[in-house]
């Protein structure tokens, strides 16, 4: 498939990015202390009431540039097969994603997974693509997927310690390094559900506790953790997945939760993860009909996602599916489907299509008709591009991978796991 514009889309953000930064520092101001006109460092002689040029967005300028295609793949993060560039680059090329998530099957070593990162970016940008989100599920505890990875406890263990704070930020810290260090620039952590059923199969201990004033406050230290060493957070999953017996991704659970139990007890640590500013939040394939009775899971309900999450919590990152390879997603309208309904619904990228290829094409069709937006496209685009810019990968996507294995299983990342290993048996 061509590209539009060629390298002149990032090339463009990189031009508007310096000149918004120059003019961030003052390095064009034209005007003396007493207000007299003077001359610039251009030698141009300027007026004391000369309005200033307004730097252009770029990542406006990036969106406008973009064809429709390119666009509706941003909105994708599908699996990518084996160990090395070649398989991917070959996806890469032909749907242009916005992100990839990796799985053991992919993972080896610090500097195989550092090696391989570059390799994707490198072909996310051939001929000015924009280079991509990676992330994995890299929760701790019961779930793992780098196995050479600084190990820690569940969040669970975490915060029965006699100081969670410490011990979550030293976990959520040492992880994040680790991660971009081979080239991880995203974590689909921390878990924000707040765990009240005990026979809750799928969430668990992967989870804070069953207090959701303590989750809460645990769900901030972990994203501002995260977010410190340049790693995207995610909270998961909205609107809340605490208090179910089944498995989402075996069947569609519902929670009969009232609005009123939901502010009480689901809401507090997505409120916290926004007031502290995190990245993603991702959906869950569960139905609420105290919050939207349609019968849709809340992947697909704008009243859920669009109503609740942006116009009542007033949220305005980036919202991700849940895997949408998962029953609880398909079982209503099927795969393809879904994916149209989670971007109508207000979803901005869509993780693990059963069928890349059915998905793309069922989003792109829905765009060419009309049923989804193009502004509705573009807003979604736009979450994204931002997200990547403030987070650096558009500017700095690749990372040293001669220097992967010294940083993750370091020794001092070793004795800081020691040690919170050592508070959790000390707080049991």
């Amino acid at each position: 498939m061509r590209r539009t514009g060629g390298l002149r889309l990032l090339s463009a953000v990189a031009v508007m990015t310096a000149a918004a930064s120059a003019t961030a520092c003052g390095g064009s101001a034209a005007r003396s202390d007493d207000g007299h006109a003077r001359r610039t460092a251009a030698g141009v002689r300027t007026s004391p009431s000369a309005t200033p040029t307004p730097t252009p967005d770029p990542v406006a300028a990036l969106v406008r540039r973009m064809s429709t295609a390119e666009k509706v793949g941003q909105l994708f993060i599908p699996t990518v097969q084996g160990t090395t560039a070649a398989t991917g680059a070959a996806m890469i090329a032909k749907y242009h994603p916005g992100g990839v998530i990796y799985f053991p099957n992919n993972l080896r070593t610090a500097h195989q997974t550092a090696t391989l990162s570059n390799g994707l970016q490198r072909a996310a940008q051939k001929d000015g693509g924009v280079p991509l989100l990676i992330g994995t599920d890299e929760e701790q505890g019961i779930v793992s997927r780098l196995p050479y990875i600084t190990h820690f406890p569940t969040n669970k263990a975490l915060a029965s310690t006699r100081d969670p704070d410490d011990d979550v930020r030293t976990a959520a810290r040492v992880t994040g390094e680790e991660l971009r260090a081979v080239g991880i620039n995203q974590d689909f952590a921390p878990v924000a559900d707040v765990n009240v059923n005990p026979r809750n199969p799928v969430i668990g201990v992967r989870s804070f506790g069953a207090d959701p004033k303590e989750v809460a406050h645990l769900v901030g230290v972990a994203i501002d953790a995260y977010r410190a060493t340049g790693v995207v957070a995610t909270a998961k999953h909205f609107p809340g997945h605490g208090d179910t017996a089944t498995d989402s991704h075996t069947g569609l659970p519902v929670i009969k939760h009232s609005m009123a139990t939901w502010e009480r007890l689901d809401a507090p640590p997505f409120k916290t993860a926004i007031a502290h500013h995190v990245d993603m939040i991702m959906t869950a394939h569960i139905v609420v009909p105290g919050l939207d009775d349609s019968g849709d899971p809340a992947t697909m309900s704008k009243t859920v996602l669009t109503g609740l999450l942006r116009d009542k919590l007033g949220y305005d990152g980036v919202v991700v599916t849940d895997s949408l390879s998962m029953a609880g997603a398909r079982m209503k309208y099927g795969a393809p489907e879904a994916a149209v309904r989670a971007v109508r619904a207000g979803a901005d990228m869509l993780l693990m299509p059963p069928s890349l290829d059915g998905a793309y094409r069922a989003v792109l069709s829905a765009v060419r008709s009309g049923r989804i937006p193009q502004s509705r496209l573009d807003q979604a685009v736009t979450r994204i591009l931002r997200m990547k810019q403030d987070r650096g990968i558009l500017r700095s996507p690749y990372v040293d991978a001669s220097r992967a294995s010294d940083i993750v299983g370091s020794a001092e990342h070793r004795a800081a796991a020691r040690r919170v290993a050592a508070h959790v048996r000390a707080g049991r």
